[in-house]
């Protein structure tokens, strides 16, 4: 059971780390601290991982810890909106007669974008060039693609789990007498 919340916990330090309230279309926690320190927590957790899968040392760690947070920044707004894309390619898939023009402008929308967030992991992977031995980039990259599968998982699941919940029902008025 530990085993499974550590890999939980490995799979969604990224995701968490960078996610922010207007990133994600969810309202703010009510106690922004307490969010914030939960995604630097995550986030130590991943730095922690990393260093001791790669055997990196202090220097490699910090340059590595930069690279993923300028990346990040640059990740966040292609994520915003392929989210963006995906949503209404749905909607528009879902209607009873989908609009031809619009399906093929958001398909190739989504994959400008696609190309976008390739060519930012190819700048970022160039830079690690810099500091990090080739095994240790390809563990890196493993170790990556690892926990993107595990968050997608993650996603499908809780989507499985919110389409099979009931629609909450109204409660009924009582009339005071």
């Amino acid at each position: 059971m530990q085993r499974l919340v550590w890999i939980l916990v490995l799979a969604v330090t990224p995701a968490l780390a960078a996610q922010l309230p207007r990133d994600s279309g969810v309202a703010p926690p009510a106690d922004e601290g307490e969010a914030r320190q939960l995604r630097e927590r995550v986030q130590q957790r991943w730095t922690e991982h990393v260093r001791s899968t790669l055997g990196l040392n202090a220097g490699q760690a910090g340059k590595l810890d930069a690279t993923e947070r300028r990346f990040e920044e640059r990740r966040q707004p292609i994520r915003a909106r392929q989210r963006d894309i995906n949503q209404a390619l749905r909607a528009e898939l879902a209607s009873g007669t989908p609009d031809q023009d619009r399906v093929k402008q958001l398909m190739s929308e989504r994959q400008q974008n696609q190309v976008r967030w390739q060519e930012i992991s190819r700048d970022e992977d160039r830079e690690m060039q810099g500091y990090l031995t080739p095994v240790q980039r390809a563990r890196y990259q493993e170790e990556r693609r690892r926990l993107q599968e595990r968050v997608a998982e993650l996603v499908r699941h809780r989507r499985e789990e919110r389409q099979r919940m009931p629609a909450p029902r109204a409660r009924p008025r009582r009339l005071r007498p």
